[in-house]
């Protein structure tokens, strides 16, 4: 059983918007993002902004070979605002246009900066299916190149001292994110 108490409760939050628009005749349009990465306002990391650390620093806990779907937090603003402007938005928007799993992901990450660590202790786990932002691209949406999110987060993080390991403390995976089981072998990523 996955005790994901942070997905549960925006679940039941967007079920409960939908239950109140429907009993109270509102147009309620949802857009919904996925794992959030881009520039960062604060000088902290968010729980998405830690996912990619991670995975850039490495750590002492193995990661999963899951399916993530990322997006730029620019682009989710994008969405937002057009899914407010447009007249013809209805109903419920995915806001995920770049599927990619965690080996792949660092895989890509190594070529635009070769010179961190990488997790490498990687275990496979069955796939899961990718999320489509179709419905949200048909209204004209637009997103930024996989590419670009990932260089603006990564100089941000660098910039902020984000990257930087501090003596005697080590990177640790997000918990939010360890939510697909604990089976698979394991695989290094080298």
């Amino acid at each position: 059983m996955i005790e994901n108490w942070y997905f549960l409760s925006k679940t039941m939050a967007e079920r409960a918007a939908w239950e109140y628009a429907e009993k109270n005749g509102l147009d309620l349009v949802t857009v919904c993002p996925s794992v959030v990465l881009g520039p960062l306002l604060q000088p902290t990391a968010s729980t998405s902004g830690l996912f990619l650390i991670y995975v850039i620093k490495g750590g002492p806990e193995p990661m999963k070979n899951s399916l993530w779907n990322i997006v730029d937090v620019r682009d989710v603003a994008d969405a937002l605002l057009l899914a407010y402007e447009k007249p013809e938005a209805s109903g419920r928007y995915l806001c995920a246009p770049y599927p990619i799993n965690t080996r792949d992901l660092a895989d890509l990450l190594k070529g635009m900066y070769p010179n961190y660590e990488y997790q490498k202790n990687i275990i496979e786990v069955p796939p899961n299916p990718p999320l489509t932002s179709e419905k949200l691209k048909k209204l004209g949406w637009k997103c930024r190149p996989l590419e670009e999110t990932l260089s603006d987060a990564v100089e941000c993080y660098r910039e902020a001292g984000l990257l930087d390991e501090p003596e005697g403390r080590t990177s640790h995976f997000p918990p939010l994110f360890n939510f697909t089981g604990k089976t698979g072998p394991q695989v290094s990523a080298e």
